[in-house]
């Protein structure tokens, strides 16, 4: 099993301040590169808190939405920043979709792809539910290299801990790459397969503004964080001040780097 499919989502409250409001910046430059025409009808595979889909209300002028996600708690989250838009939620799993064969004119995802055990399957099955013609792409963090939030935690982390390396979000999720994905929808029986990076400013307040939400201890970052004991954490803690690049406001400006593949359906 891929590692990073154990971690659980439960909180919209504690994924926004995480990465929530990042993903709303890569959602709209990933619509903007897949340039959909208006009235066309949409899925979001792992739609967790509704970044995707409110996206997609606010540009592409869908004639349908629908989203599936497996947490109950990004559901209701979702619920509430859809509620004008008409979207259509299940909570399903995305190796087994509750939708019939060519459904849907395009099928997306944002962030969702390397917490999915089988992602093989899940590529699959985004494709069953495409309409021929139609379009499936998604976006994920680039965890080695372009995700400097992340990157810079976990490189001052395995510079504390050597077994934090082990639980490193690059080591853990080796399908967020570029030719990693491209063989994925190949897999899938896609054609016309397309990658490419997604860079967005990631500015945080002040020092404090990125700290905060790895004490979470919701997906593996924030997990790992507040495993330390409170002597760990600290260290950890001190250890990024000191190597986080502050402005003279105390702000913190870093780039988050999304991957982004699309393909077409035969």
């Amino acid at each position: 099993m891929n590692e990073a499919a154990s971690v659980r989502w439960v909180s919209g409250d504690l994924y926004e301040p995480y990465v929530g409001r990042w993903s709303r910046l890569v959602a709209r430059e990933f619509l903007n590169w897949l340039d959909a025409p208006a009235r066309l009808d949409w899925l979001d595979l792992g739609c967790g808190t509704g970044v995707v889909l409110e996206a997609i209300a606010g540009r592409c002028a869908p004639a349908h939405l629908a989203g599936v996600d497996s947490s109950a708690g990004f559901l209701d989250f979702a619920r509430l920043r859809l509620k004008d838009t008409g979207a259509e939620l299940h909570r399903a799993d995305a190796r087994g979709l509750p939708f019939a064969a060519a459904r849907f004119d395009r099928v997306v995802s944002g962030l969702m792809l390397n917490f999915v055990p089988d992602q093989p399957l899940a590529a699959a099955e985004m494709a069953r539910v495409a309409q021929p013609g139609g379009e499936v792409a998604l976006y994920v963090w680039d965890y080695a290299e372009g995700m400097e939030m992340m990157r810079r935690f976990w490189d001052a982390a395995a510079a504390l801990d050597p077994q934090a390396a082990e639980r490193d979000e690059a080591r853990r999720s080796p399908i967020c790459r570029p030719e990693p994905l491209r063989r994925l929808f190949e897999g899938a029986g896609l054609t016309e397969v397309e990658t490419r990076a997604i860079d967005v400013p990631t500015a945080f307040r002040d020092f404090d503004d990125y700290w905060v939400p790895f004490l979470g201890g919701q997906a593996p970052a924030p997990a790992y964080c507040m495993s330390l004991t409170e002597e760990g954490r600290t260290a950890l803690r001190e250890r990024l001040r000191a190597s986080l690049p502050a402005q003279a406001d105390g702000s913190i400006r870093l780039v988050a780097r999304a991957w982004a593949v699309r393909g077409r359906k035969a």
